[in-house]
């Protein structure tokens, strides 16, 4: 996802679900349990789904 993401020069913040309580709430908030969790413009996408995020990305 990092490296997709950064070859696409797209700003990201990374959250590291284990060393960050927070993170770790927040993706449960979103009633999430897996990761990666990539949220775009306020939509998520799990997994690394490359024709999602690619579509949003040129939205």
């Amino acid at each position: 996802m990092k490296e997709f993401l950064s070859q696409r020069g797209v700003p990201f913040t990374e959250k590291d679900v284990v060393e960050d309580d927070a993170a770790m709430e927040e993706l449960t908030k979103l009633n999430f349990f897996s990761t990666p969790v990539t949220l775009i413009d306020g939509e998520a996408v799990v997994g690394f789904d490359r024709p999602k995020l690619q579509a949003l990305l040129d939205a």
